[in-house]
């Protein structure tokens, strides 16, 4: 890939990431994405839009509003940073393709779930619902290729992810007497399916175990949180998804040998 395209994803993952955090923001408190434009959460006085530039904006204030001097989070850059490193990653491992192009989406998507996850412990079905759909549809279309499922193993994939994380939280539940899954999981996996496939949810859904264990585990220890309060499983299901996507025929490999 020559620099010249390689500046261009990054830019565009940037302008992305820059609506992602509108995202963020808003769909947990249910609000428009359109209106009102972006205003300061301490002030609310409108952004200008040379405030608004991705990465840039946030350096040049030195990370204040322009207007009341109150911190901005440095969670918009990172976003917007790990926009940019999303799309540029995307194009350089599977090329200029509508399959690269469709994984560069699902990616942002679970970028906002992850992070509203987080903070607000809930995966909103305004992204799950449609993105299940969407997975089937893409499978079917004609573009569709590898990494992405086929139609059947999309369909199975939806069916086995959703229906599977019910039944193991259901059994959890039942032998500990305890909550251990949300819906909102429930549907993220079945998405992750749609798009990524059945053979996709094990090797998920083990890789998210581990990495929801070592976290939570380090959370408690250096934190000193307590053990009782829950620990949002979105994070770990999107991350365990993204290694599947990029490493999975290597893991499975080092595995069998």
């Amino acid at each position: 890939m020559s620099w010249e395209y390689a500046t261009l994803l990054f830019v565009y993952g940037t302008v992305i990431g820059s609506f992602l955090n509108v995202c963020i923001y808003r769909l947990p408190r249910e609000m428009s994405l359109i209106r009102p434009r972006s205003r300061c959460p301490q002030c609310q006085q409108a952004v200008l839009w040379y405030d608004n530039v991705p990465l840039l904006s946030w350096l040049w204030l030195r990370g204040r509003c322009r207007y009341c001097q109150q911190p901005i989070a440095p969670l918009y850059p990172l976003i917007e940073l790990l926009s940019g490193l999303l799309a540029l990653h995307v194009g350089w491992r599977f090329g200029m393709t509508w399959s690269a192009l469709m994984l560069a989406l699902l990616g942002f998507a679970f970028l906002v779930l992850m992070v509203i996850d987080f903070y607000h412990y809930i995966l909103p079905d305004v992204i799950t619902l449609p993105g299940i759909v969407c997975g089937i549809a893409w499978a079917a279309s004609p573009w569709s290729s590898a990494p992405l499922a086929t139609l059947e193993a999309s369909v199975i994939g939806a069916i086995s992810g959703g229906g599977g994380l019910w039944f193991f939280a259901w059994l959890f539940e039942k032998i500990t007497g305890k909550v251990g899954m949300g819906m909102g999981d429930m549907k993220l996996f079945a998405m992750i399916g749609a798009w990524l496939g059945w053979q996709s949810l094990p090797l998920t859904l083990f890789l998210a175990g581990v990495l929801g264990s070592v976290v939570g585990i380090g959370w408690i220890l250096l934190s000193g949180r307590d053990r009782s309060l829950p620990i949002p499983f979105g994070p770990y299901l999107v991350s365990g998804a993204w290694l599947y996507l990029l490493y999975g025929t290597e893991i499975y490999r080092w595995y069998l040998s």
